[in-house]
């Protein structure tokens, strides 16, 4: 069975209450059981933090004994080096995600930091990111 995590960074513990329109309404714990049922061969775990360290020592921690891991790093995707020098250090397969279609928001977003040490990126697809990235690892 495969293990993978799903690790999401600041303000996306708001989701479902948090600008609906860009991020819809459904929380991400209701929505992190959906695929827990979608995909009973793979275990699943979730990990939400708006600390930027605390993702750092989860990346640490999980990065050489899971399959693959699943990054939504949020607003950290485009400020953390530190992020990126911790994904960069892993052995596992790292998928960056991102449910609004970064390109369509402000210029900032538009560059990731993460992005060049990721497998692959998938983004604008709403909560579908995560099942994408489920079905690539």
């Amino acid at each position: 069975m495969k293990k993978i995590a799903i690790i999401n960074g600041p303000n996306l513990n708001l989701l479902g209450t948090r600008e609906p329109e860009i991020y819809g309404n459904q929380t991400f714990e209701a929505y992190f059981k959906q695929l827990q049922t979608k995909f009973p061969n793979v275990e699943l775990t979730y990990f939400q933090s708006n600390v930027e360290g605390e993702i750092i020592n989860k990346l640490h921690e999980i990065g050489f004994s899971y399959d693959g891991i699943i990054l939504n790093a949020a607003g950290y995707t485009h400020t953390s080096v530190s992020i990126a020098d911790a994904v960069k250090s892993i052995t596992i397969p790292v998928i960056e995600v991102h449910i609004s279609n970064v390109y369509a928001r402000e210029e900032f977003r538009h560059k990731s930091l993460i992005a060049p040490n990721c497998k692959g990126v998938i983004t604008g697809l709403g909560l579908l990111v995560y099942d994408l990235a489920i079905e690539s690892l």
